[in-house]
């Protein structure tokens, strides 16, 4: 029997990227408090992702206020420490009460050389602590006119899964990020976001099986407020991975209340 999608938990991420620094992120995080409030968050979850420098100072905010909001971070590296002139780990990222981390986003593999293996070692790592992976997937405009998104699609989920081991399929979360879209203004259809996720998770199935229906699915790639009752309203979206509307609490309350009542919830006022 099939798990109803109301099981799974919606979650709205907001990846920060490289903007806002730390006086910035307490604006900013402040703000998004106050439209939150009052926001029956039993069924939603919240994630922001800043720079590592904000990190510390926004986990003050939202354990000082209560807020219902989980930190994560943008990446980390697969290693426990060493000699790995800046990168971070995920001793650190853990003493700073982060929750998530964002695993292979496409501008990570696209400017950093992330590979499908580094990939699934990293997931393995984040697992390993306890966080939750947020494993990016998608393709390039490029493939999508040649008609192999599917491809790309099959290569790296089954990549990432190789970092998984069985029975904790539940504690990751896989974002469809469509490279063409991200940044670009011009966001996949609600069909098109659909129809990948639904092929992200019958990917999953035919390795894991009913443990497919536990995993969260994201769409990820110029989400606003304009699109995202419509995205949040197909019924394998899980919820979104935010980029640029993330940085203005505005623009990312009204995100998370669109998600709200695609759940039959009120959001707080803004």
């Amino acid at each position: 029997m099939s798990t109803p999608r109301s099981a799974r938990r919606p979650l709205i991420a907001g990846n920060w990227k490289m903007n806002l620094d730390h006086v910035a992120a307490i604006r900013l995080v402040q703000d998004l408090a106050l439209r939150l409030r009052g926001f029956d968050h039993k069924m939603v979850d919240i994630s922001i992702h800043p720079p590592f420098t904000d990190l510390r100072t926004v986990e003050g905010i939202i354990g000082a206020d209560r807020l219902p909001i989980q930190l994560g971070a943008q990446h980390c590296s697969s290693h426990e420490d060493g000699a790995f002139t800046g990168e971070i780990s995920l001793a650190m990222l853990s003493r700073l009460s982060v929750a998530s981390v964002i695993v292979g986003h496409s501008e990570r593999r696209q400017f950093f050389s992330m590979t499908d293996s580094d990939v699934a070692a990293t997931a393995r790592a984040v697992l390993t602590h306890d966080l939750t992976p947020i494993i990016c997937v998608g393709e390039t405009g490029e493939e999508r006119e040649s008609g192999v998104t599917h491809e790309v699609l099959v290569r790296q989920v089954t990549a990432a899964l190789g970092g998984v081991d069985r029975g904790v399929e539940e504690r990751i979360v896989i974002a469809y990020e469509p490279i063409w879209a991200i940044g670009t203004g011009v966001a996949a259809t609600a069909e098109d976001a659909q129809t990948a996720c639904q092929a992200i998770r019958a990917l999953i199935a035919s390795d894991r099986g009913e443990a497919s229906e536990r995993v969260r699915v994201l769409y990820g790639g110029s989400a606003k407020p304009e699109n995202a009752e419509e995205l949040m309203g197909m019924p394998d979206v899980d919820g979104l991975l935010v980029g640029g509307a993330s940085l203005g609490a505005e623009s990312f309350a009204a995100i998370i209340a669109a998600t709200a009542t695609c759940y039959g919830q009120t959001a707080g006022k803004s």
